[in-house]
């Protein structure tokens, strides 16, 4: 699965796409069909604790998964989003068992 890491407005450090790419790369034992994953993490201009944002986009063939969360950390808001995208993995995968 190739992972492609976008940072809007700021510059990301390697120690959060090290995160990023562990994280987001255990999603293939899910499916093994996932061809990338679009990570895309940004600064919330609001007011609020929980302003950073990461925006996950999976890429499989017949459709893309999509998950949005906020978090008061980068790292926070990427383990939301990974098991967000666990639960919607397994959710399809026992749909297509028939369970």
């Amino acid at each position: 699965m190739k992972i492609s890491i976008q940072s809007l407005k700021f510059t990301a450090k390697e120690e959060l796409k090290d995160f990023v790419n562990e994280k987001v790369g255990k999603l293939s034992r899910f499916d093994d069909k996932i061809i990338s994953a679009d990570v895309t993490l940004q600064v919330d201009k609001s007011n609020k604790i929980e302003n950073k944002v990461c925006d996950i986009r999976l890429i499989v063939p017949g459709y893309d998964d999509f998950v949005k969360k906020n978090a008061a950390t980068f790292e926070e808001a990427v383990l939301n989003a990974v098991e967000t995208l666990q639960t919607i993995l397994q959710r399809k995968k026992a749909q297509a068992k028939g369970i």
